[in-house]
């Protein structure tokens, strides 16, 4: 089932093209779980024919990751702090704590917004906490490129590279994957140190 879903994702993107990665890939970024491991290694693959340009596959992956990201963004900032808000006072969540959350998304969104598109299925979502915050455009445009961009090379150099076989690809992802989980760490814990720091020094 697996290699007819790869064989038809390979047709569609052959067939309407660069077009085709935006569209799948919106889908991908947004509250849709599809994973972008089959969308852009196959376009990666198509890419080492000739049928592609690799540059361009990237670009058009990390345009539909961008437009799927704003879904949830927008969707977020109209309806998520509601909607938080009712479910929250189910498990004793007040509304000055949602605020404190906001807060702490709008002191160190850039951070959480650019290591969240790194991380599996976190990806999808991280855009929830930023349109509540509503996070500045420009932020989130820039961080959400960044990470995205990063995962789009990979994964187009990984369909460039070892073609159409599914099952290499799958276990190269999930290696990669495991050592972004360690970078995203480290990241992270140099981002705690350097901030308390900081803080630290301007007191």
């Amino acid at each position: 089932m697996i290699v007819s879903i790869l064989n038809w994702l390979l047709h569609l993107i052959d067939t309407i093209g660069y077009l085709g990665i935006v569209i799948l890939m919106t889908i991908e970024s947004s509250f849709i779980p599809f994973p972008s491991e089959v969308v852009i290694p196959p376009a990666g693959y198509l890419a080492a024919q000739g049928k592609m340009n690799i540059i361009l596959v990237i670009i058009c992956g990390t345009i539909g990751s961008l437009l799927g990201a704003y879904i949830n963004y927008f969707l977020a900032m109209k309806f998520g702090a509601k909607i938080f808000l009712k479910i929250g006072k189910i498990f004793g969540i007040t509304e000055k704590e949602l605020n404190k959350s906001e807060q702490f998304f709008n002191e160190h969104g850039a951070i959480s917004t650019f290591t969240g598109r790194l991380l599996p299925v976190i990806r999808q979502y991280i855009s929830i906490p930023a349109g509540i915050a509503r996070m500045s455009h420009i932020k989130f445009i820039i961080y959400t490129v960044a990470g995205a961009g990063i995962w789009n090379i990979v994964l187009a150099f990984l369909g460039y590279f070892l073609g159409n076989n599914e099952k290499l690809i799958h276990e190269y992802s999930q290696k990669i994957s495991g050592i972004v989980v360690i970078i995203v760490i480290v990241i992270l814990a140099g981002y705690v140190i350097i901030y308390k720091w900081r803080k630290k020094r301007g007191k």
